[in-house]
């Protein structure tokens, strides 16, 4: 039991939350226990109007612009101290799988792939 985190990638069309599992997709992208991103992601997707009252199951479309705040989050550690049942707590030397996960999805993006996150918990 705890927080798996899910980065993912399809060429389909999808929403910004709350969309169904696309037909096609793969993950790009995995963390355990590793609360700091979820919570903001979790920020993210209550901003665009997520209606999932957990944040769990529930997915995320990650843009250009979203990359580009994540990673001056990451960078500057602000990323919201996040806690939660089973959830971990996110550790400094986490930051660099952070920075690669930014890495690996802004070439998705720029393949022409749409990027995703989602948490089970």
């Amino acid at each position: 039991m705890g927080l798996d985190m899910y980065a993912c990638v399809t060429d389909q069309q999808i929403a910004a939350v709350d969309f169904g599992q696309p037909k096609t997709w793969s993950e790009i992208y995995y963390w355990r226990k590793h609360p700091n991103p979820h919570g903001w992601m979790e920020q993210l997707y209550r901003a665009r109007g997520g209606r999932c009252e957990e944040f769990n199951l529930a997915r995320l479309r990650l843009d250009a612009a979203d990359l580009d705040a994540l990673e001056k989050a990451v960078n500057n550690d602000r990323l919201p101290e996040t806690t939660g049942f089973f959830f971990g707590v996110s550790r400094p030397d986490e930051k660099e799988d952070d920075v690669e996960f930014i890495r690996i999805a802004r070439e998705a993006i720029r393949h022409g792939q749409r990027v995703f996150y989602y948490a089970w918990w």
